[in-house]
């Protein structure tokens, strides 16, 4: 079985250690503040300006003045600050984020990232995503697989525009996770009842694949 959203959610959040100054994109993304370990302290960073992000909010606690950078609306934590959308890109930009998290259209085995742009389809811009991927020590991606149309997404080279060059060290998708090195992808995880084989046939990137592949555990 593949694994929900959520699930590469929870996955992504077991990346996340203590003291880390963490972006989170738009999407799969942002549910990760969802599954932050209660063991660790950790500053979500909204690239509109809000250090401290929490869950996201019940019904009862939603503000429409507290927004993350998709618009949609959330929870700060104690120790929160709030300031300018410019002093968020100072803080991105000067390399003081730990980990960005973010969603892919294509990411190859150089570790190279195509995330906003899709030929012949309206495009309001790249947004913050070219400064985080410059900016932040660590880039993690969330995607699924493959396309809507079963093709794959992690490639030898990708094909669309590009967000960023060389600097995606880690991919959790709905089938795996992945991680980044020596121009190929090393397949450390795999989703619970999903086969080697199956990720293998989805993958048209080069893949290395140890003797033992794990299953992705939540515990």
């Amino acid at each position: 079985m593949s694994l929900t959203r959520d699930q590469i959610a929870m996955r992504v959040a077991q990346e996340l250690q203590d003291g880390y100054y963490v972006n989170l994109g738009i999407g799969i993304p942002t549910l990760v503040s969802n599954y932050v370990p209660s063991d660790i302290d950790v500053m979500l960073q909204s690239e509109n300006g809000l250090l401290g992000m929490g869950p996201y909010p019940t019904e009862k606690e939603a503000d429409a003045d507290m927004i993350n950078a998709g618009k949609e609306t959330v929870t700060a934590v104690p120790g929160a600050s709030i300031f300018s959308s410019a002093e968020s890109f100072a803080m991105i930009r000067g390399g003081h984020v730990n980990l960005t998290v973010l969603g892919a259209f294509e990411v190859d085995q150089q570790g190279n990232i195509a995330s906003y742009m899709v030929p012949g389809k309206l495009v309001k811009g790249m947004g913050g995503a070219m400064d985080l991927v410059a900016g932040a020590k660590r880039i993690i991606v969330t995607m699924t697989h493959t396309d809507k149309h079963g093709n794959a997404k992690l490639l030898k080279q990708c094909q669309l525009p590009l967000t960023g060059v060389n600097c995606v060290q880690k991919v959790v998708t709905d089938l795996a996770v992945l991680s980044i090195k020596d121009n190929a992808f090393y397949l450390d995880e795999r989703a619970p009842g999903v086969s080697v084989d199956e990720i293998r046939k989805k993958t048209a990137a080069r893949l290395i694949i140890p003797n033992h592949v794990p299953e992705i555990c939540f515990d």
